[in-house]
């Protein structure tokens, strides 16, 4: 029976988080981490980085209380203020619960209202000033025309995370979770998050693949199924200290596979020694007349001795390959991941989508873009949509897709086969398995050995198979999403891709971005991060207003 992690506040220790012995498995029973070792002093900022799917996000829930343990103790001096990757599952939550003054904010507008209960002034705690310190925070984010009342939901995705800090600055914590923070933000507003990492005094733990970030930390505790290994240092030290580990491990690499070749030569040569020995003691015993019970006995133990010689050097090498096995296994090798598209229908510079004027307006509202839109789509193009948080970015793509029309202006879409993947990928079905979701995508007949062949070949071993796709973290599921489409070898005419980059290790970002370049139809991408742009040779801009 699983166990919440044992959490309990000690006011005067000197830690401000203590890990002992933590495990925790999935509801499979499959062990994600084991005896993890944990310790955060007062003030520090410590990164946990790690594969995906090695349990980082996990690891920041249970910390946060939110996830049950099969073992382990949690002691912490403060309550930690947590803030998730992903925020749909709040979109009916109002500005006002997400930042954590709902209570305080609706006794607020009670008592202002003239409803001044004694109910009333205890819920507002004399906080007279919450509402003056929200907008404050709000506005530090570039939020200046949001409601308390307004709802996640009407909000873009940069917009939700930014909500979620500025609770942050009106709270003051002592003790910070923060799990990829920077997803979805501007180059603007990262530069307010870089800022304000930098001028807060709390204790902090971040899950993150932003490098800026990254080295604004104190330290870096890399996550694998076994522990926490801590390097007392920023990102670049880790680097370097990593760098120096993949130079021991090649080295090691190759002492250990010159041991194997010097025990397999020895091998050798003591099988034709011996066998040299027991033919030349056979003769002599023929040749000087012993008897023949004697003969089998002398026989016997030789046979004895060159076992015993056999196994002992069968042991050393099946132990020096074992050995040099899984120090090769600890390299990753993401080049096993290949992309069997097939080739789109559509020939290039056929028109897809056209726009003439085109601007949406919602109810009461002004146009969503200052400038209205004309925009040529042709097939065989690769083109990155930019723009600040919140000027809808997402939502042209949804225009794209026609879930949403234009309400002035005119367009022209093409019929084609689209593949949208957006933020949360949500073309992973998660009340499916892994190997569910993969016979759902297998669409052109493959035989279950193929599925499997597949499965391997994106990372899934066997035994993830039954794992729930809701357990799976970002990156795995952009693994699995690339995996399906694989299975499902049909080449989409055209590929929308919303930050998709958000949520991936460093070695999932590699995945994805050999599969886009892998892929030769139509390309529309949103996104932040340049580096993957220049990656994936997007070689069209328009940037919305």
């Amino acid at each position: 029976m699983p166990l919440r992690a044992s959490i309990s506040i000690h006011k005067k220790l000197v830690f401000m988080l203590h890990l002992q012995n933590l495990s925790y498995s999935h509801s499979n029973k499959t062990v994600l981490f084991q005896n993890l070792q944990l310790h955060l002093h007062a003030k520090e900022k410590m990164a946990i980085i790690g594969n995906n799917g090695v349990g980082k996000s996990t690891l920041l829930k249970i910390i946060a209380g939110e996830f049950f343990v099969s073992a382990g103790q949690l002691k912490t001096s403060a309550d930690p203020y947590y803030i998730p990757q992903i925020f749909g599952q709040f979109n009916d939550w109002t500005i006002a619960k997400a930042m954590r003054v709902e209570t305080k904010w609706k006794a607020l507008k009670s008592i202002l209202n003239g409803n001044v209960s004694e109910l009333q002034l205890e819920l507002l705690q004399d906080d007279w000033t919450i509402e003056d310190r929200c907008r404050e925070a709000l506005a530090y984010w570039q939020l200046f025309k949001v409601d308390l009342d307004q709802t996640i939901g009407s909000l873009s995705g940069g917009q939700k995370t930014k909500v979620f800090l500025a609770g942050i600055q009106v709270h003051q914590p002592d003790l910070i979770l923060l799990d990829e923070p920077s997803n979805y933000l501007d180059l603007e507003a990262r530069n307010c998050l870089y800022q304000f990492l930098q001028s807060c005094s709390c204790a902090m733990i971040v899950v993150s693949h932003d490098r800026n970030l990254l080295n604004l930390l104190d330290a870096v505790g890399e996550l694998n199924a076994t522990g926490i290994k801590y390097y007392g240092g920023n990102y670049e030290f880790y680097l370097d200290q990593k760098k120096k580990e993949h130079q021991a491990l090649q080295e090691d690499i190759a002492a250990t596979a010159k041991s194997l070749r010097i025990a397999k030569e020895i091998d050798r040569e003591t099988k034709e020694r011996q066998n040299k020995l027991n033919a030349r003691g056979k003769n002599k015993q023929e040749k000087s007349g012993v008897a023949k019970i004697m003969m089998n006995t002398l026989r016997n133990n030789a046979e004895k001795t060159s076992a015993k010689l056999k196994n002992i050097h069968a042991e050393k090498v099946q132990g020096l390959k074992q050995e040099l096995q899984s120090l090769r296994s600890a390299i990753p090798n993401p080049n096993q991941m290949k992309m069997e598209w097939d080739a789109s229908a559509l020939h290039v510079g056929k028109r897809l989508f056209a726009a003439e004027g085109m601007n949406i307006q919602f109810a009461e509202q002004q146009a969503l873009w200052k400038k209205p839109i004309s925009w040529l789509l042709n097939s065989g193009e690769r083109w990155v949509i930019k723009g600040k948080n919140g000027v809808g970015k997402t939502t042209l793509l949804q225009i794209l897709l026609g879930s949403i029309e234009p309400t002035i202006g005119s367009i022209f879409r093409s019929e084609c086969r689209t593949v949208y993947i957006d933020q949360e990928y949500s073309l992973v079905n998660r009340k499916l398995t892994v190997y569910e979701l993969a016979r759902e995508f297998n669409r052109t007949g493959f035989e279950e050995h193929e599925i499997n062949i597949r499965l391997h070949r994106f990372l899934f071993d066997k035994g993830d198979w039954n794992t729930s796709c809701q357990e799976l973290s970002g990156g795995e599921r952009m693994r699995l999403l690339l995996c399906c489409l694989n299975i499902s070898q049909q080449s989409p005419d055209l590929i929308l891709l919303d930050e998709p980059t958000n949520n991936l290790d460093l070695e999932n970002l590699e995945i994805l971005t050999k599969a886009i370049n892998q892929y030769k139809g139509t390309l529309i991408v949103v996104s932040h991060d340049e580096n993957f742009l220049k990656d994936i040779k997007a070689n069209s801009e328009f940037t919305l207003e």
